[in-house]
């Protein structure tokens, strides 16, 4: 294997302790400790078959080393967590909303651009955030200067980002709405409507003593939905009614100015210089699974009750966990210390259970989503949540230590990957559970306008 300090930005790169720029912390070698245990454990091409996959310790004394506070993850990350949920609701009753309203009953391929848009800047702003955990972890924000330069550069980095995955989002829903209702009534203004109102939402909605790989990823996902959900309904029914003119490409080549802007900012800053031009394939690729789901959501969304409400809260949590259990492997295998990966996954896991219960009380004491609330109803959720978490937290440690393992940085590979495919994962698992309860009469969750389209066919 390479060594470390031959992989630029888009790779590993652990070169901290060396001092050659002036903004650089002079004590930087004096960094705290994250909550684990330091190992002299370094990476190796073997695969050693147990819980320290693909890592091996040269003390074996501190092979089996508990953490220093066990009970840390849960106290910091269960309030955050139930934050998170919170807004997932506040998503998932806007989402509920927006699929009566008029601009998006006319333009259905919203309903592609949502999953798309929302694990777009999901992914942006978790990476953002798993990359700043790992950077406070170390000590790099610690000082004045660097800690500047990492901010105005990452913020300048998500805008770029943002306006050409956004671009791109806008263009690929519209055209998956092509493909899977041909011989629609389409045209180019139609597309340049879906790309400005995807590349205005994504661009525009964007430390305390705890462990900020416990609390940022949830925090910064779940206000991420809530913001770009209110900012694509707005920007679509403002622009809707210029559907007909020019205006919409205006301010598609307005927000398609802006990148150079940014870029340059980004180009000038050595801390996120390279990853310009590197990790756009996560982004992409993610974009491209999560449309599976736009898609399913498109084809299913007015035939069942609650999807919308439901989709966000379930996805979204479970990628959350998800992100928080690869964002705390990644910081450790940064820092060369030791993660206790059963001890976590169990308290992740065990974690989903206080707070989908929180998210069925206030789903059930609002009456949200115009759901049968039975047993069948409870049982079947909270077993198909539980699949998604453990689903997630396995992925989320294979993808972590898999793309470390191949010399490439974790913060910036592994949660688009990850939250796209629980996208696809947990909206298959929900809309067959709706299926199976409706068809076997455990509990009705078809829409009534699909009982009558099927009396009328009838």
């Amino acid at each position: 294997m390479a060594s470390k300090e031959q992989y630029s930005a888009d790779y590993i790169e652990l070169s901290i302790n060396e001092n050659n720029e002036n903004d650089e912390p002079p004590d930087i070698n004096q960094k705290d400790e994250p909550d684990c245990q330091p190992t002299t454990g370094l990476l190796t091409e073997q695969d050693n078959s147990s819980d320290e996959d693909f890592v091996i310790f040269e003390n074996e004394n501190n092979k089996n080393a508990v953490p220093k506070h066990e009970n840390s993850l849960a106290i910091q990350a269960l309030p955050s967590l139930i934050i998170s949920v919170i807004g997932l609701v506040f998503a998932g009753k806007l989402m509920d909303e927006f699929q009566k309203s008029d601009v998006f009953l006319n333009t259905t391929e919203l309903f592609i651009l949502l999953p798309i848009l929302l694990n777009l800047k999901g992914n942006l702003e978790m990476n953002l955030a798993a990359r700043f955990s790992t950077s406070s972890n170390l000590g790099e924000l610690d000082y004045g200067p660097t800690r500047r330069s990492l901010i105005v550069g990452n913020l300048a980095l998500l805008q770029v980002q943002s306006l050409a995955a956004g671009a791109i989002a806008g263009v690929s829903s519209f055209a998956l709405g092509l493909i899977t209702k041909p011989g629609s009534s389409t045209s180019y203004y139609e597309m340049m409507f879906m790309t400005s109102s995807a590349m205005v939402s994504a661009s525009f909605s964007a430390r305390f003593d705890v462990d900020p790989d416990n609390i940022a990823c949830p925090m910064a996902s779940s206000t991420g939905d809530i913001v770009t959900l209110v900012l694509l309904a707005s920007c679509a029914t403002i622009l809707q009614h210029q559907m007909e003119s020019i205006f919409s490409t205006v301010i598609f080549l307005i927000m398609l100015s802006m990148i150079p802007v940014f870029g340059f900012i980004v180009w000038r800053n050595k801390h996120v210089k390279n990853l310009l031009f590197s990790g756009w394939t996560p982004i992409i690729l993610a974009m491209v699974i999560s449309s599976l789901a736009g898609v399913l959501l498109e084809a299913y969304v007015e035939q069942y009750k609650g999807v919308a409400l439901l989709t966000p809260v379930l996805i979204g949590l479970s990628g959350n966990l998800g992100s928080i259990y690869a964002s705390r492997i990644s910081t450790c295998l940064h820092a060369e210390i030791k993660e206790k990966y059963k001890v976590v996954e169990y308290t992740l896991l065990a974690m989903n259970v206080p707070v989908q219960i929180v998210f069925l009380l206030i789903i059930w004491g609002f009456g949200m989503g115009h759901l049968q609330y039975n047993f069948w109803f409870f049982l079947s959720y909270f077993f198909i949540s539980m699949i998604c978490t453990w689903v997630c937290l396995k992925i989320g440690k294979l993808m972590t230590l898999v793309f470390w393992k191949m010399g490439y940085d974790p913060d910036n590979y592994v949660i688009p990957y990850l939250t796209a495919s629980i996208d696809v994962i947990g909206t298959i698992l929900l809309v067959s559970t709706f299926k199976a309860l409706t068809s076997t009469g455990a509990n009705d969750m078809a829409l009534e306008t699909a009982k009558a389209a099927v009396a009328t066919a009838t």
